[in-house]
């Protein structure tokens, strides 16, 4: 994305204290690990790295100057802007580009599933329009600069994924995105740590409403918090699965009915169903046919770490550790226990849930407990954390067996699972259970 000086002046409001070149257009660079010529650094500022230190690292690169927020900047700087606050100026940037090329915007969040909603709208909004979304899980500020500075300028449908650790992380993606939909997957406990209730959590998540344009729509799971919560005045659309009847479910294959019309997912899980929801109601807002709804649902397939199916030395793994909270791990897990025979299930441990996450640990343990207690499963946990899930499943008696790291765990997998087992990996990201993966491929039986 190219921008000139009136144009960076114009969205950031900075001041343009040096300018010794005569160019027209320059690209914004933050990484001087991949700056070129002609480009502008701009630094951006955490708790533990401050990217002004590296002005003048970037002008010695080729950059053609920088921003900066004091007084001093590279002398040999050909253009030198000066800001309050460098990553505003990055979102004023990004919320400039997204004006200017006006896409349908839709920006969505939730506890859980919201990537996975956000790319099984991409796959259906891409039926009829030119779409560009959020990559990965890259649902910051910075990755919400990234996704909009990337986008093709014949883009007609952006989807911008929204995550949060604090209150108020979300109103400021809304203000700078200023969706034209907004989608609320779901709310749950993720987080619990940092914000302490599920109400709070639910306050946090209906800031995405902030900017929503009093013309938009809000589409969210009908969920008595964000019934509550929400304070957008304009359209509101809620879907829930209590409208939902499943056909067929089975590994890799979903087929149901939501409101008198038939959908399939090459995906299994109730889950899948319920974020997939989302994406109806979006399109068929939008006008898009069934026909087009149904293929998109039908193309969609899960991004890297999401039930992702993988064959090593006999054993099928099905990894799924992108990410876990309780309302993941439940969800996720039971679909597991109930689609495959004799399976094993290996549970790591679940980040970010403060002072009761002991309890929490042993509340998915009785959930799964209870709900499957006719199952023959056998668990492995991973982690400090984790060993109390297998403490409560083991009340229930099931074959419990724990680790405290990956390569126990995947030691005890090639020495004690037969051919043909089937294994399920779930934990958070923290965990790194693709090490697991990777130690038996390296290992020897």
């Amino acid at each position: 994305m190219k921008f000139s000086i009136e144009d960076i002046k114009c969205a950031t409001g900075a001041h343009l204290i040096k300018n010794t070149l005569n160019q027209d257009e320059y690209s914004i660079s933050t990484d001087t690990r991949t700056i070129e010529k002609n480009d502008i650094y701009l630094p951006l500022k955490g708790a533990k790295f401050d990217g002004e230190r590296f002005c003048d690292k970037a002008i010695q690169q080729g950059a053609a100057g920088c921003f900066v927020t004091g007084d001093e900047f590279p002398k040999d700087a050909g253009i030198v802007f000066k800001t309050d606050n460098t990553l505003y100026a990055y979102m004023a940037l990004a919320n400039y580009v997204r004006n200017k090329f006006n896409p349908i915007t839709v920006a969505i969040t939730g506890s859980s599933g919201k990537t996975t909603t956000k790319e099984i709208l991409y796959s259906v909004l891409s039926q009829r329009y030119k779409t560009h979304k959020t990559f990965s899980n890259h649902n910051n500020e910075i990755g919400f600069c990234q996704t909009v500075l990337s986008m093709p300028e014949d883009t007609e449908a952006l989807i911008i994924e929204m995550g949060m650790r604090a209150q108020g992380e979300i109103e400021l993606l809304s203000k700078y995105t200023q969706p034209d939909y907004a989608i609320i997957v779901n709310v749950g406990s993720a987080h619990i740590g940092r914000l302490g209730s599920l109400d709070n959590i639910a306050k946090a998540k209906c800031e995405i409403t902030s900017y929503l344009k009093p013309t938009g729509t809000l589409i969210a799971n009908d969920c008595e918090r964000i019934r509550k919560f929400v304070s957008f005045a304009g359209e509101k659309i809620f879907y829930s699965m209590k409208d939902v009847k499943i056909l067929v479910h089975k590994p890799s294959y979903t087929k149901f009915i939501y409101k008198n019309n038939e959908y399939e997912l090459q995906v299994e899980g109730d889950y899948n169903v319920e974020n997939s929801l989302a994406a109806i109601e979006l399109a068929q807002k939008l006008g898009l046919t069934y026909t087009e709804i149904k293929q998109g649902l039908y193309n969609y397939h899960p991004i890297e770490k999401r039930w992702e199916v993988e064959e090593v030395k006999g054993l099928k793994f099905i990894n799924d550790s992108y990410n876990a909270n309780p309302d993941s791990m439940k969800a996720s897990v039971s679909t597991f226990m109930e689609l495959y025979n004799n399976p094993v299930v290996v549970i790591g441990n679940m980040g970010e849930l403060g002072d009761k996450e002991v309890e929490f640990h042993r509340e998915v343990g009785d959930y799964l407990g209870n709900k499957e207690k006719n199952k023959h499963v056998k668990f492995i946990t991973v982690g400090n954390l984790a060993r109390y899930t297998g403490e409560e499943l083991a009340k229930f008696g099931f074959d419990v067996t724990s680790f405290e790291d990956n390569l126990a765990t995947s030691r005890y997998i090639l020495d004690n699972l037969d051919v043909g087992t089937t294994i399920f990996l779930k934990a958070s990201r923290t965990m790194k259970f693709e090490e697991i993966i990777q130690s038996v491929k390296e290992g020897e039986r």
